[in-house]
């Protein structure tokens, strides 16, 4: 008898994710504004949605899930508080899970984000956090006013309104 070692799991070649003056196009300068996209969520298109590198969690603010069609039975409990910058803790409503699509055919995308909704007075009808970052391997550029995420077919963007 003897002991065969696994094959070693070999990364995936990919697509390098590069940031260009081609990603400025329709960038009006000087420019100091935060990244908000307009991507589908739950098979709506949903605008104003603020990339947050510094949230955790991905956020749909109660009064767009209202408007969004859906109601209170469609949320699921949760304990979890979340605090603000300021360290005030923020009332959470609960949890859905829902579809969020970026890109434009056919580099499009979609994954099932947690969406935490609270009653907050924010501009932004959702924040997308680091857990939809991730899910879509997202890379955020507020310069270029873009984020790009990896796919098969190459690289899907989602520009900034």
């Amino acid at each position: 008898m003897h002991i065969v070692e696994e094959a070693p799991k070999r990364a995936r070649k990919g697509v390098a994710m590069k940031f260009d003056d081609f990603d400025l196009e329709g960038v009006k300068f000087p420019h100091d504004d935060t990244l908000d996209i307009t991507p589908i969520i739950g098979n709506i298109q949903v605008k104003k949605v603020l990339v947050d590198n510094g949230a955790s969690i991905d956020i749909l603010l109660y009064d767009t899930f209202i408007r969004m069609g859906y109601n209170d039975s469609q949320l699921a409990p949760t304990d979890m508080p979340i605090y603000g910058f300021t360290g005030v803790e923020c009332p959470v409503e609960e949890i859905i899970k829902l579809p969020l699509t970026m890109g434009q055919e056919p580099r499009q995308a979609t994954h099932m984000l947690n969406f935490v909704v609270v009653k907050a007075g924010l501009t932004y009808n959702a924040i997308m956090g680091k857990k939809g970052m991730h899910a879509f391997k997202a890379v955020p550029s507020s310069y270029h006013s873009v984020i790009k995420f990896p796919m098969r077919e190459g690289i899907g963007e989602e520009k900034g309104d």
